[in-house]
């Protein structure tokens, strides 16, 4: 047990709490502690009868059935592994400016969940922040299972048919891939590449809440970008080659 304790600890404070949650909350409804019906997003419910927790609910619960199980597992692994590599190397030391994207993609996600009537939002955010570390590796070669290779820039779309073939839905990928994009854009790619005006910065309060671990100059600057010495063909390359599933 002491292994696992210290490994938990390891986790990024993020991370690891998003992990944590998405973790006790299926495991709340699964025993019946709590109804599964309480714990997802009904618009009506919300509007209605003000129960106000379930779009935080509906973040982290995901129903665990024998038919679910192995797609929450692999997603689970998804959070984990890919909330982890943005915590500490493109949000290094800028845990104020990852809690602003996760809420931004969250808040994008709540209202297409509401428009669309969809109940669940685990997957739709972890996707989220999977496509925007693809957008930053986009050149980094990715194993998959099977041993297919590819570049990063095209993992959240693998992952997006994968889970459709597990799962038998994409609507939940492609939301995630969809807001990912759309916070990306607007935060690196519209004001750095095209010229255009900063949409997004994080707010005051947040930056007071989760203070800097390191000084940081330059708004907008991407984080994690290796020196101009090392990009190639007015591309990126960031990042090193990994197989999914290990290092």
């Amino acid at each position: 047990m002491s292994d696992i304790g210290n490994w938990f600890r390891s986790i990024p404070l993020i991370t690891r709490w998003w992990f944590a949650a998405s973790i006790a909350f299926p495991l709340i409804g699964r025993l019946g502690l709590v109804y599964h019906s309480n714990l997802v997003l009904i618009p009506e419910l919300v509007f209605n009868k003000f129960q106000l927790w379930r779009p935080v609910t509906a973040t982290f619960y995901f129903p665990i059935t024998p038919q679910t199980g192995f797609l929450y597992l692999v997603n689970l692994y998804f959070l984990y592994h890919y909330s982890t590599r943005l915590e500490t190397s493109e949000f290094n030391g800028r845990p104020a400016d990852y809690v602003f994207m996760l809420l931004f993609n969250w808040i994008c996600i709540l209202i297409t969940a509401m428009l669309m009537n969809m109940h669940l939002l685990m997957i739709p955010l972890i996707l989220s922040a999977l496509y925007v570390w693809a957008q930053f590796n986009k050149n980094t070669i990715v194993s998959f299972w099977f041993g297919t290779r590819f570049k990063a820039h095209y993992l959240p779309w693998v992952i997006l048919a994968f889970n459709f073939i597990i799962g038998g839905s994409f609507v939940n990928e492609l939301t995630g891939n969809l807001v990912g994009h759309l916070y990306f854009f607007l935060m690196y790619k519209y004001p750095m590449d095209l010229g255009g005006r900063s949409f997004l910065s994080t707010p005051e309060f947040l930056h007071r809440f989760f203070p800097n671990h390191r000084e940081v100059s330059g708004f907008g600057a991407v984080p994690g970008r290796r020196p101009a010495a090392q990009e190639r063909g007015g591309g990126h390359s960031w990042g090193q080659g990994f197989r999914l599933g290990g290092e």
